[in-house]
């Protein structure tokens, strides 16, 4: 079992063996889940998001959706 510490501001520090094992950098965004045991902390990475291409079958509109409200906040 890895252990990681919760910073006077609320931030989790991830011990960097998880870190390089589930290619978790400085900017990667992750995700909080709540379950009845604890929270699953899951990191969002390139091959997270290519491994579930695809799976809602909206054939490509979903994404071009998502790539231009993602344009638009870069333009603000």
């Amino acid at each position: 079992m890895e252990v990681g510490f919760v910073t006077s501001k609320g931030q989790l520090v991830i011990p960097s063996k998880m870190r390089r094992r589930f290619g978790i950098k400085p900017g990667t965004r992750v995700n909080f889940l709540e379950e009845v045991d604890g929270i699953k902390i899951i990191p969002v990475t390139e091959e997270l998001i290519d491994a579930n291409i695809g799976f809602m079958k909206t054939g490509g509109k979903l994404l071009n959706s998502l790539m231009e409200e993602k344009k638009r906040e870069r333009d603000l």
